[in-house]
């Protein structure tokens, strides 16, 4: 029986762990924190995963929470012009419901699944010398690290030709929230899109937290604008505080949906900022050792497109491919540096370049898209069904001649 370690107890390290054990691996997982640890925590992310993603971790019945969670059901998109009134809003469907469930709530209970099917957990923080002690004992077939912060990220180096940003894009304020009330325009649970442009970007989105049903309240801010006012880990109170008054002068039709809300709990809010970087996906150890990077050790792009969850769920995934097709043969540096290109070319190239554009102002072909989408359903329907498939958007969104075509075909 091969024996794999996984270091990093995420949406990606956990959804492989979970599924090499399903088919009859021995896996060890390293954690940093306990399920206890984990549910007393702060949230981590907003965690959106649509129907491709949901997919994957329904063929190994890990889609706990779907009866729990809410089915949302669309997109909108809506442009905010001076001072705060839309200009633009855009409903789009979608072929089949996404989730969102607070990590907290999964990752915790994934923990406990793995234990209780069989799998080896440490819990212990792992820095890049324990990792080398690791790789030197030579215990393990193949050693994955899905540990996207901290320390062992530094040991992956990062990759000029796919890394377009040297510095962040976005600051970042997430707050879960209960007692929004719908919007009386789009009444269906949906992912609610609002670009202030030149200045960021408010997300709104059904989730299920620790307290059950919720909202996430999510800006995302130009540094150095007038919305970026978010320092690292404000106070909670003070964060949403914050939130809604940015909400009731850019985009009031949401703020009027906040009249009542409160936090969730007392560790409800996320705030901070990073680079959207794709790193090398082998790190060789001082010993000599080699590790393989998974999701967003490797590919870390801005959340603007709401893929990191899908993403990391699409790597496991594609790596669980590829270690099932290598059968007893050595897990050496070509195979792992194949089988990241085998991610990439399936969903990471195609995410990263539909990431990075819609970090930029809005070309005047996808301005054009937009306009069109927002009276006819046809155009905001492949829109809205292109964040389960962001590859889609190769053969129509992200290029101005096949714009073009695609708008002409449906004059």
């Amino acid at each position: 029986m091969r024996r794999i370690l996984i270091v990093g107890a995420g949406q990606s390290g956990l959804q492989l762990a979970l599924s090499l054990l399903a088919e009859g691996y021995d896996v060890t997982v390293m954690s940093a924190r306990t399920p206890d640890e984990i549910r007393r925590g702060w949230v981590t992310s907003t965690q959106m995963m649509f129907d491709n993603a949901l997919q994957t971790e329904r063929a190994y019945g890990l889609n706990l929470w779907e009866n729990d969670s809410p089915k949302v059901e669309g997109l909108q998109v809506s442009l905010s012009a001076p001072p705060g009134e839309r200009a633009l809003r855009i409903p789009c469907d979608l072929d089949a419901y996404a989730q969102s469930t607070d990590q907290r709530v999964k990752m915790a209970a994934w923990l406990e699944l793995f234990e209780q099917r069989g799998g080896t957990i440490h819990y212990q923080g792992v820095t890049t010398s324990d990792l080398d002690g690791l790789a030197a004992l030579g215990r393990y077939d193949l050693t994955i690290v899905a540990a996207g912060k901290g320390d062992l990220v530094s040991a992956f180096d990062r990759d000029p030709s796919r890394s377009v940003y040297t510095a962040p894009q976005r600051g970042l304020a997430v707050s879960y929230v209960h007692g929004m009330t719908p919007d009386p325009l789009y009444p269906v649970p949906h992912v609610s899109f609002n670009a202030v442009p030149g200045l960021g970007e408010l997300f709104v989105m059904p989730s299920y937290t620790l307290s059950g049903p919720c909202d996430i309240l999510f800006w995302e801010t130009i540094p150095g604008g007038p919305l970026d006012r978010f320092a690292d880990r404000l106070d909670p109170t003070e964060q949403l505080k914050i939130t809604l008054e940015l909400a009731r002068q850019y985009t009031p039709w949401i703020y009027e949906r906040c009249l009542n809300v409160e936090l969730t709990d007392g560790r409800a809010t996320l705030s901070g900022r990073y680079t959207p970087t794709v790193r090398r996906p082998v790190a060789e150890l001082p010993s000599g050792g080699l590790v393989l990077g998974l999701a967003d050790v490797v590919v870390a792009n801005d959340p603007i497109t709401g893929q990191g969850s899908n993403t990391a769920a699409k790597c496991a995934a594609s790596y669980l491919k590829s270690i099932l097709a290598h059968g007893d043969q050595p897990f050496d540096r070509a195979w792992m540096e194949q089988t990241f290109e085998l991610f990439w070319e399936g969903t990471g190239r195609a995410v990263t370049d539909w990431t990075n554009a819609m970090l930029l102002p809005l070309p005047e072909h996808v301005q054009q898209i937009l306009g069109a989408a927002s009276a006819n359903p046809t155009i905001a329907r492949r829109f809205g069904n292109g964040f389960s498939d962001p590859n889609d958007f190769q053969h129509w969104f992200m290029y101005p001649d096949k714009a073009a075509a695609y708008l002409a075909s449906l004059a």
